[in-house]
């Protein structure tokens, strides 16, 4: 199989499922002659045309609404988001509009609104951004965060293909540095459905995006130190895979939730419930969280390091656990 990056994992899955449907357009913010502002579309202009290459003008809520009402009329679009921070701009399209629809009236929303998340890369706190606990509040929108290219490809085209609408977020820090082998054979990665990531006994480390890879590399640390970390990617961020996170729970009995977006309401709050409410009995350690700063994310690359949960704390934080 060939070896490409993350980045062009998900071009090639816009590029099959244009191939295959001719119902699937792209739409968003220099998308078409630019080919996007990280090169994500470039050359899907070229192959299908400026009908289903849509260059739209700056306004998120115009994207999102009018994909909407496209895919309202049998169309499947998919909407990019420049960088996902400005989701914010269309959210009551997708919380009031796309999330409801099927409870309304019966009738999906099949749209994919994807967009670069996450820090890491110097872009400040308006560029930068994880979205995910805006959105995890809101029954009828699912969300998925790929970490390797196998997924990035086959979890897009998973929710290319769903009749719901899908929240799709690409950490734009895992671009160009993260590649794998990726068929060209048609696959498709379902959505609610985690990956184990590294097998272990001693501590569970749930997690997803690029910290997936700082979660590896503590684990690696920790290895070295005796202690054996079991890693999981949830991947599929709503709906969520409980039979893999409290399997992994009762095999391990200590577990540590870890995030990039901040702590206070983030996504490791809800996990934490999950586990202390259908696990508890075996855990042996209270369940600890570790995410960024409770803070704007600093622009700074010497700030942004101090705020972010690098390997260090999640080493310090797992040696916490097995030692209660």
């Amino acid at each position: 199989m060939p070896v490409v990056t993350y980045l062009e994992a998900i071009r090639q899955a816009l590029f099959d499922e244009m191939a295959r449907d001719e119902r699937v357009f792209v739409m968003g913010e220099d998308i078409g002659a630019y080919g996007g502002a990280f090169k994500v579309t470039e050359g899907l202009i070229e192959a299908y045309g400026d009908k289903r290459v849509i260059d739209a003008p700056i306004s998120e809520q115009a994207i999102v609404g009018s994909a909407i009402g496209a895919s309202y009329m049998g169309m499947r679009p998919v909407c990019e988001i420049q960088f996902i921070d400005f989701i914010a701009c269309c959210f009551d399209m997708l919380t009031n509009f796309a999330a409801t629809s099927r409870y309304r009236n019966g009738v999906g929303v099949p749209i994919v609104v994807r967009g670069p998340c996450g820090g890491g890369v110097g872009g400040g706190p308006f560029h930068s951004l994880n979205p995910e606990a805006f959105f995890l509040n809101t029954p009828g929108l699912k969300m998925v965060e790929p970490s390797t290219a196998y997924d990035a490809k086959g979890l897009l085209k998973a929710a290319i293909r769903d009749d719901d609408p899908v929240l799709y977020f690409e950490h734009k820090f895992l671009y160009r540095r993260i590649k794998d082998e990726v068929p060209d054979d048609d696959y498709i990665v379902p959505i609610g459905k985690a990956a184990v990531r590294r097998e272990g006994t001693d501590l569970s480390i749930i997690t997803f995006g690029a910290m997936v890879y700082t979660a590896l590399e503590a684990a690696g640390t920790l290895a070295e130190q005796g202690v054996e970390a079991e890693v999981i990617d949830l991947r599929s961020l709503a709906p969520l895979d409980r039979d893999t996170i409290l399997d992994s729970v009762a095999k391990t009995s200590r577990v540590l939730l870890l995030h990039e977006a901040t702590l206070t309401g983030g996504i490791g709050g809800e996990l934490a419930a999950i586990i202390g409410e259908h696990a508890f009995g075996y855990l042996d350690a209270p369940i600890m969280r570790l995410a960024s700063l409770d803070a704007p994310v600093p622009y700074a690359p010497s700030l942004e390091t101090a705020f972010l949960p690098g390997v260090t704390r999640v080493v310090e934080a797992a040696k916490k656990l097995v030692q209660y």
